[in-house]
């Protein structure tokens, strides 16, 4: 029984005494005055009676009603009942806030049902305060308050002769039952009569009609999300205008949390001056009246319901976990059906007449049955997760987790986690896991209704059923008796409220009120107390748990036939056929990543244990560990499957004798997991093993239990753990004091007999059996300090910190174990306090045990000191012989193999994924460090996969990143160091050190790595150290000296050229180093015009005059010999000289103004300059560019006689006086005035060099192309057919580029702007530089500024592409969609994009006849990309082998794009780190090759061919930043003199030479070239695709590029060796993760040349080479479709792709904003016409390209064919193709007939004569007698021999007839 009121309170208004605008509430009056004992007056009530602050009105507003409540400091709720009325102020009372509170309490609510009349004002002025009357009761009867507030308010207003004091005194004394269903009839004494319903049960909340209003507000997502906020313990607040309704909202959401109870901060309506308890930092439910909004939204983590506006707002940084799949989308289709039933036959064609719509009442048991349910299922056995603890003196139970979540399959659960970690569940299981107590609706739910909701899961009607028979209880749990007796309670009449009230509210006898309550007691005293007989029973357990989802067990689901392989293997291992386990041990290794293997591992392992002890042999130790260690390895921190907890006897069971007297157990082996050192894990062993011991206690016969189960459910064997003490609970109150002392004592000390055991296991499986790695322990999280767990072992200090313990004194090591021992103590004792103090231990028993942890923890160090040095003694495991790699010529190794396991990455190949093939990796073997390459060599660790070597290798100076790392071996799943490295060939070794390799040595593998990796100078790189040209003697100060001189040349340059040039030509002198005296010196002053070439010359060659000095004219003949001059001099640019006085009838010429690198050090010696502007001009023009690269021409078109320029960006002064120098020159000029007016004026002279524009005007429409192109509304043709406009301002042309957007303005043109001209020259810059820049009309260039990207973007973008294409670990999420956003989010087909779009759109202005000059940055980097990849498209010669050596060696190298910078090659470089700018080129150009793929010579795996070796540093080509720095380096000229030299290649060029003779890998056999020279690539992203360079990769050789290592065993010599061997009948299996597909099946036309050449060797002819054998057939196919008259390529060769030949046009269009150039697709209309004439000319010229280039010999062969030579003295005769040459009279011969190098000459002048010869030793054997001659010289006898005697007869004749021509 209880009071019904505790308090009846009268507040009334007060000023406030500060005199501020708001009054305050005062207590008038309160009964009892003194407090209960049980229940103190609670404080603050004056404030949660008016929340929004206390007021006067100016006019009488209705009654209003609500319930407060208010949390005592024992969290007992208080229910504070508030009837507010206003009375007139007496004039004493008005005081300052009248006025302003008149609008604030409009918005205080109206309780009550009904409509309320308006408010009407008084007398004018007249001004009302408000009273309340308050009820304060500890039960929730709010109707019963509101009836018995009205009352007193009614007698009061109404006047009824009814004293106010006994109604008070009656409502205090007023007792009622708590609960049991009984109805109570009350009267307080004024004719009223009201009836209490009790409910049925107190443990369920009574939520009357809240929950359904809630949902009528908020909709079902919002009160789910609610819902779920609540349970995850974040704040929630509501908004409402209605007190009320505040109140019910916050009932009905703690109603839907049972059987959770709520236990943060409640408020459901908290006052204004309370408002700061919304910043608290802890989880609340409270109300705030809507009029506080604004303050609720300041608030960032707080989430917002608005009541009456139906919303809730949830913020950013808040993240609501939803209910686990699929419980929300159960739950919230019920919910809908139970709120719109209608909504279930909304489309029926014959809808019923009427549905029967539940109640309000009923409605809201209906949705809290739903909840109810929810939780039933999310909780379904719990119970078989609760460890009994302690029975007596009290229950103390302990919830599972780990085990409740692993076995519901909702580990990975956000929701059902937090709310496990929650106060709220803390309290659930405090209260309901206590096994003998009343029972309750859900505790029968969760036990008995579980199998039938799980089989009602898929029938809406029948779960809808269900949930309206919960309903039904919960409704009669809350009214138990339908037909309640009416009450009857005076109500105040109509508008009573207006009337005047005939007096205020009296002051109540506090005497007489004191007097009833003081009799109530006396009598209540004389009754016997009312004790409600509580109904305790046993708790039903219910069904054990099943998974929330059957989810699949995916890859690794366990059939029976996988435990079956498990149960085989270990019986092997215990019966010793040690050789049958080792066949199994993969399969089971793999098998054991399902956890019913894991299981069943355990379940056996536990078979051979007998008296708690194993002892093995070392084999089969070893097996055991293995099989452990594998499956600890999957386990988490928690181990929710128990593995850990079922493995945890096993470790300290089984053994083997290392020694006599020494034992080493399984423990010491498997240490290295995460989960050992979680302080959860070890409590829930702790409690799962004391409830295993307290149930033995108390079953008489102590039974033998299924040991696996200990840590998992209790086992229905006989009665759980529950059971037991449930029994015990209830025989507890009748057994003898002494009885119950005894089991106490008895409990206590199971649990301390525990914990002791539990210390020793502890400290086995904490402390490392070596000493030298307790660093590693220290890390290991939860030892150092518990806060910090995480759940990873990977440390960087570690490898480093092991290291240098190996040669530590033994009392440092002392030391270290000591620490190791301080930290496990530590872990041990926080554990044992934890564990004691939760289970009750005495305070002396925990004392002892804090004395004895250390004492157990030293003692085990000691043992371990001995097993430590007994297991070293053990012989080492036979290991795998190390498989050494092969090495190329030249390549040393630094390291030899250390042993290591090679770890899948986040590829997919050779890891036996999705992608399928055998698993390759892991693999076993060792990684060899060379001067050259880091290669890894070994075979996979599962012996099933096969006996396949896998090979992964780079070249040293392709690293870009070393990580060190800490990873488990493959096989023993011990935690060892690693490293990762990765490396810009897309190559990325993962490896784990093999337990063997010291730390020191891992150490020395980086060292050396990063020694070879960054030489401290460019000779260290390997080739240049590989068959050194540096002489040894040479003494290395003059190296370093030279540079100095020279850097001090160009600096001096500027300031005074010409006397600097003379003087430092002595400093140089002085420490010139013998091997530089020909490099050419500066001429002296007075000579510096004169240098000429003599005007008979042929324009073909370029060969210095004798006008040079002599050491001079080495250095311009060397100059001349570059690739440079060799283009222009194709190209037709011009001729070397510098004299003024000639005919200017070339527009351009080679200008030696730089052949010392004075001017610009990164260009080449020899430039193109135009014709009209003098070298000593040139200096002052340099200025204005950066690094002085001023514009120089770089190619010509041949159809339109454009100029491609290009340059260094402009200096920002340089830009504006450019700009600013039209104006007149002022008297004082400044220098730099000056440069820029040499810049004009050279711009200009490139401008007037250029046919078209060289008339008087210097403005020349461009001729041929009329207006006719312009459309009716003046719309811009096709750039290549319109004109263009001077006066176009900059943004049309940034607009040119199709990159930068319009400007939004849209003003009109100028008048000029349709005039259909072009401006002669554009400038391609950066738009940063060319900022603010307004060129002037008359000028004839004009300004396309775009935005390009930097260096060091292309270096993060190459950085994340990288990581796409080699992940380091595997994707979260497998398939193809998470390589694709990683692919987008590195941007490099962006870049891609821009670089194409760019350069087709330069080579549209030069096709259409502007010049163009490229000056974007320093002029080495995108500009070189874009020049380059502009000739490519422009020129056909490009497309070739040669040519495209040629554009290398031009573009690239002579104009100094800095490689070593890029690739930093040296140590200096290491911080700038590795930026791809060439392989981004290289990347561009194979985009174009897969577009059109009939137009190059060389093959896509030339374009990988380089971009693997720019980076290797194999050749000296790539090496150095400019020609300056080569020759400084002497590495330009040398190869001139000692070319016959065998040795390796220096050049890369040289070596695709070789190997071109030898095997077609680097031709295209699809090259048929078209007519139309020009290519415009697509260059959206979506037409680019991902270099299979990036992403390929062959295990079983490594890296495709080094040719000679990836051809297998050494080749036969030359002639013999069929090329790629002969075709093998045997066949082979391809594995497409392993060996190299294209190697494994040639394409079709290889393997016919293959053929042939094994042909002809058979027949004993010398095999022809493929290039002789395929122009051939490609002849004769051209002969056989001459008849149409239209020489097409062969039909073997079309492969007619149209797209990839359709042009792509550039259209100029002029739209409402201004005009625009948008690239867009032109199929072949443009070329009409007009272009056809240019269209034959291209024929010829392309015909001509090639002849120009040949060693022009095709002329004048005047017979040709093989013969065998005799060598020089003791040489073999040699099979050698001879050219006999009339015109040269010479006889000269070749290697074969492709070879263009002329290996010697006999000069037919000295021939004397021809005679038959005799067969010498060593002649060909198959040859007759008659084919052998002899050519007699002045010098020598030739002997040579034919293939036969007409041959030979016929060579003969040819000679002598040559002889009598001469």
């Amino acid at each position: 029984m209880a009071r019904l009121a505790d308090y009846f309170v009268l507040v009334a208004f007060g000023p406030h005494p500060r005199g501020s605008g708001e009054g305050q509430g005062q207590i008038l009056q309160r009964f009892p005055e003194k407090d209960w004992e049980d229940n103190p007056f609670p404080q603050g009530i004056e404030l949660f009676c008016q929340p929004s602050g206390w007021q006067l009105c100016p006019e009488r507003n209705p009654p209003t009603f609500f319930v407060a409540v208010l949390t005592d400091i024992n969290s007992e709720r208080h229910y504070c009942a508030c009837l507010t009325f206003w009375e007139p102020v007496e004039p004493t009372q008005e005081g300052p806030c009248a006025q302003d509170g008149a609008e604030r309490d409009e918005e205080a609510d109206e309780g009550g049902p009904g409509a309320l009349p308006t408010p009407t004002p008084g007398p004018p002025g007249q001004l009302f305060a408000p009273k309340t009357l308050v009820l304060v009761s500890r039960l929730d009867h709010v109707e019963v308050f509101r009836n018995s507030l009205g009352l007193i308010y009614t007698i009061h207003v109404e006047g009824l002769n009814v004293g106010l004091e006994n109604v008070v005194g009656n409502l205090l004394t007023c007792v009622i039952p708590l609960a049991g269903g009984s109805q109570r009839t009350i009267s307080l004494g004024a004719g009223d009569r009201q009836v209490i319903q009790t409910p049925l049960s107190d443990s369920l909340p009574i939520s009357r009609c809240s929950v359904a209003l809630l949902f009528r507000q908020l909709g079902i997502t919002n009160v789910l999300s609610l819902f779920c906020a609540a349970l995850t313990e974040h704040k929630v607040l509501f908004l409402s205008r209605s007190y009320q309704r505040l109140s019910d909202a916050c009932r009905g959401l703690l109603a839907l949390l049972f059987p959770l109870r709520y236990s943060f901060t409640y408020v459901p309506i908290l006052p204004a001056q309370l408002l700061e308890v919304l910043s608290t930092p802890t989880p609340f439910i409270i109300g705030v009246n809507a009029s506080f909004q604004a303050e609720a939204q300041e608030l960032l983590d707080v989430i917002v319901a608005d009541l009456d506006g139906g919303t809730v707002t949830v913020p950013e940084c808040v993240h609501i976990p939803p209910l686990p799949e699929p419980l929300q989308s159960q739950t919230h289709s019920i919910l809908s059906m139970v709120l719109d039933p209608e909504l279930e036959l909304a489309d029926l064609a014959f809808p019923p007449p009427s549905t029967s719509i539940s109640s309000l009442k009923m409605q809201d048991k209906e949705l809290r049955a739903v909840f109810l349910r929810l939780f039933a299922q999310l909780l379904q056995g719990y119970r078989w997760c609760l460890h009994t603890v302690r029975i007596h003196p009290e229950p103390v139970i302990r919830f599972h987790k780990a085990a409740f979540l692993g076995q519901r399959g909702l580990v990975e659960d956000d929701f059902l986690m937090k709310v496990l970690e929650g106060m709220a569940f803390a309290g659930f299981v405090s209260e309901r896991g206590v096994p003998y107590r009343p029972t309750d609706l859900f505790d029968e739910l969760v036990a008995h209704e579980v199998v039938r909701m799980r089989a009602d899961e898929n029938h809406p009607q029948r779960v809808l059923r269900h949930v309206k028979e919960l309903a039904e209880q919960l409704y009669k749990n809350e009214n138990p008796y339908p037909a309640v007796a009416m009450h009857k309670v005076q109500r105040p009449g109509e508008a009573s409220h207006l009337r005047r009230a005939p007096r205020p509210f009296p002051r109540l006898d506090e005497g007489m009120v004191q007097w009833i309550v003081d009799q109530a007691a006396a009598k209540m005293q004389g009754a016997p107390p009312a004790v409600k007989a509580e109904k305790r029973t046993t708790v039903p357990s219910g069904p054990p748990m099943t998974a929330i989802v059957e989810r699949s067990g995916g890859l690794h689901g366990n059939s029976a036939r996988r435990l079956e392989v498990v149960r085989n293997c270990i019986s092997y291992v215990f019966e010793g056929k040690m050789l049958e386990a080792k066949k199994l041990l993969p399969a089971v290794l793999r098998a054991l990543k399902g956890r019913a293997a894991r299981r069943c591992l355990a379940q056996e392992l536990h078979l051979h244990v007998q008296q708690s002890r194993a002892v093995l042999d070392h084999q089969q130790f070893d097996f055991v560990v293995r099989m452990m260690n594998c499956c600890l390895q999957d386990c988490t921190s928690l181990d929710e499957h128990g593995i850990a907890a079922a493995l945890l006897p096993l470790v300290t069971a089984f053994c083997r004798k290392l020694s006599p007297g020494v034992t080493q157990f399984a423990y010491s082996c498997v240490q290295e997991h995460v989960v050992w050192s979680t302080p959860q894990f070890w409590e829930a062993m702790f409690y799962g093993d004391v409830q295993t011991h307290i149930r033995a206690l108390y079953l008489e016969a102590a039974e033998d239990r299924d040991p696996f189960s200990a840590g998992e459910a209790p086992v229905q064997d006989e009665r759980s753990a529950l059971d037991v003490a449930s029994e015990q609970r209830r025989l507890w109150p009748t057994l003898s004091r002494e009885k119950q002392q005894e089991l106490v004592q008895k409990e206590e000390s199971t649990v301390f007999s525990q914990a002791i055991h539990y210390a020793n296991r502890m400290s086995y499986l904490l402390l490392p059996l070596d000493s030298s790695k307790s660093r590693l322990l220290r890390e290991r999280p939860g030892l150092g300090e518990l806060e910090s767990a995480s759940n990873s072992l990977v440390t960087n200090s570690m490898a480093g910190s092991v290291a240098e313990s190996y040669d530590t004194e033994s009392g440092f090591e002392d030391a270290e174990t000591c620490d190791v021992a301080g930290a496990v103590v530590r872990f041990i004792n926080r554990f044992v306090d934890k564990v004691c103090t939760e289970s009750g231990v005495t305070s002396d028993h925990l004392k002892g045990l804090h004395v004895m942890v250390p004492d157990i923890v030293q003692m085990h160090i000691e043992t371990l000191e001995a097993v430590h040095r007994e297991s070293k003694r053990l012989p080492p495991i036979q290991k795998p012989k190390l498989l050494r790699p092969r090495l190329l010529p030249g390549e040393e190794c630094v390291l030899d193999g250390l042993r290591v396991y090679l770890l899948p990455d986040g590829r997919e190949e050779g890891a036996g994924g999705p992608g399928g093939g055998p698993a390759l990796l892991p693999a076993e073997g060792a990684v060899f460090l060379t001067t050259y390459r880091v290669i890894f060599t070994g075979m996979p660790t599962d012996p099933l996969v096969g006996e396949q070597v896998v090979v992964r290798s780079f070249p040293v100076a392709a690293l870009t990143k070393e990580k060190r790392i800490s990873v488990q071996t493959p096989v023993d799943q011990l935690l060892q160091d690693g490293l990762q490295l990765r490396s810009c060939t897309f190559q990325l070794l993962k490896m784990a050190f093999d337990e063997e390799v010291g730390s020191d040595s891992a150490e020395l593998f980086r060292k050396q790595l990063h020694k070879l990796r960054y030489p401290p100078d460019i000779r260290g790189t390997f080739a240049l150290t590989l068959g050194s040209a540096h002489t040894p003697g040479r003494p290395p100060r003059a190296t370093k000296d030279k540079g100095p001189s020279f850097r001090t040349l160009s600096r001096n340059l500027v300031k005074n050229a010409k006397k600097t040039i003379g003087r430092q030509y002595v400093t140089r002198k002085k420490y010139n180093a013998p091997s530089w005296e020909h490099r050419g010196q500066p001429p002296p002053e007075d000579q510096e015009d004169e240098i000429s070439v003599s005007e008979e010359l042929e324009p073909s060659t370029l060969t210095p005059s004798s006008a040079l000095k002599p050491s001079d004219r080495m250095t311009m003949s060397s100059l001349v010999e570059r690739a440079c001059c060799r283009d222009y001099q194709r190209l037709g640019l011009g001729t070397l000289s510098s004299s003024l006085s000639r005919a200017k009838s070339e527009p351009f010429r080679i200008s030696p103004v730089n052949r010392m690198y004075a001017i610009c050090r990164s260009y080449p010696g020899l430039l193109i300059v135009p014709q009209s502007v003098q070298d000593n001009a040139l200096q002052r023009v340099s200025r204005c560019y950066r690094q002085n690269r001023f514009p120089v021409v770089c190619w010509r078109s041949g159809r339109s006689k454009a100029v491609l320029l290009r340059s260094g960006g402009l200096h920002g002064k340089g830009v504006v006086g450019l700009f600013k120098a039209q104006n007149a020159p002022s008297p004082g000029q400044s220098q730099a005035d000056s440069s820029s007016l040499e810049q004009e004026k050279y711009l200009q002279a490139v401008v007037s060099s250029m046919p078209r524009y060289a008339d008087a005007s210097g403005r020349n429409t461009l001729s041929g192309f009329s207006s006719a192109h312009m459309g009716s509304h003046g719309k811009w043709g096709s750039v290549r057919a319109s004109g263009r406009s001077g006066g176009l301002s900059t943004d049309v042309g940034s607009r040119l580029a199709g990159v930068v957007p319009p400007q939004a303005n849209g003003a009109p043109a100028d008048p000029g702007f349709l005039r259909p001209q072009r401006a002669a020259l554009y400038i391609i810059g950066d738009k940063a530089q060319l900022k603010g820049v307004r060129p002037d009309p008359l000028q004839q260039w004009e300004l396309v500024p775009i935005e390009v990207f930097e260096a060091r973007q292309v270096k993060a973008s190459f950085k994340k592409l990288l990581k796409a294409c080699v992940p380091g670990c595997p994707a979260t999420e497998p398939g193809p969609a998470s390589f694709l956003r990683s692919l987008e989010d590195s941007e490099w087909l962006i870049q891609i994009h821009k670089l194409l779009q760019v350069s087709v759109l330069v080579v549209e202005l030069l096709d259409s006849g502007s010049s163009v000059l490229v000056s974007l940055e320093d002029g080495w980097d995108i500009t070189t990309q874009v020049v380059s990849l502009v000739q490519l498209l422009s020129d056909p010669f490009y497309r070739t082998l040669e040519g495209f050596r040629l554009l290398v060696e031009k573009e690239w190298l002579s104009f100094g794009h800095r490689f070593s910078h890029r690739g930093a090659h040296t140590l200096a470089g290491q911080s700038s780190g590795f930026t791809p700018v060439f392989l981004q080129f290289l990347d561009c150009v194979h985009q174009i090759h897969l577009q059109f793929p009939m137009e190059f010579e060389f093959s896509p795996f030339y374009l990988k061919f380089l971009g693997y070796h720019h980076v290797s540093r194999r050749f000296r080509t790539f090496l150095l930043d400019s020609d300056y720095e080569r020759i400084e380096l002497g590495l330009l000229y040398e190869e001139k003199g000692d070319r016959r030299a065998p040795q390796a290649c220096r050049s890369v060029w040289e070596y695709v030479e070789r190997l071109s003779k030898r095997t077609p890998v680097f031709y295209n056999y699809m090259y048929a070239p078209e007519d139309a020279e020009v290519l415009r690539p697509y260059s959206n992203v979506s037409n680019l695709k991902v270099w299979d360079f990036y992403t390929e990769e062959t295990l079983a050789e490594g890296p495709p590029y080094d040719w000679e290592l990836a051809q297998g065993p050494p080749e036969p010599p030359e002639e013999e060796r069929p090329d790629g061997g002969a075709p093998q009948s045997r066949r082979r299996v391809v594995w497409p993760c392993y060996d190299s597909r294209p190697r494994a099946q040639p394409d079709a036309i290889s393997r016919l040349l293959e053929e042939m050449q094994r042909l002809e060797t058979e027949l004993g002819r010398p095999p022809e080479r493929w290039k002789d054998a395929w122009d051939r057939v490609k002849a004769a196919q051209r002969l056989e479709g001459r008849p149409d008259g239209r020489g097409t390529p062969s039909s073997l060769l079309v492969s007619s792709v149209p797209h990839h030949r359709r042009s792509l046009g550039v259209y100029l269009q002029e739209g409402p904003v201004g005009s625009t150039l948008s690239l867009s697709l032109d199929s072949d209309q443009s070329s009409g016409s007009s272009v056809s004439s240019s269209r034959q000319a291209a024929r010829r010229s392309t015909s001509t390209l090639y002849s120009q280039f040949q060693t022009a010999e095709s002329e004048n062969r005047s017979y040709e064919g093989t013969l065998y030579k005799k060598g020089a003295f003791m040489k073999p005769w040699k099979a050698r193709w001879f050219v006999l040459d009339k015109t040269k009279h010479q006889l000269r011969y070749y290697d074969h007939r492709a070879d263009t190098e002329c290996k010697g000459v006999i000069d037919l002048a000295e021939v004397e004569a021809v005679a038959p010869g005799t067969p010498a030793m060593g002649a060909p054997k198959t040859v007759d007698e008659k084919a052998f001659f002899d050519v007699k010289t002045t010098r020598r006898v030739y002997n040579f021999c034919a293939q036969d005697v007409p041959s030979a007869q016929q060579w003969v004749d040819q000679i002598q007839s040559c002889l009598s021509d001469a």
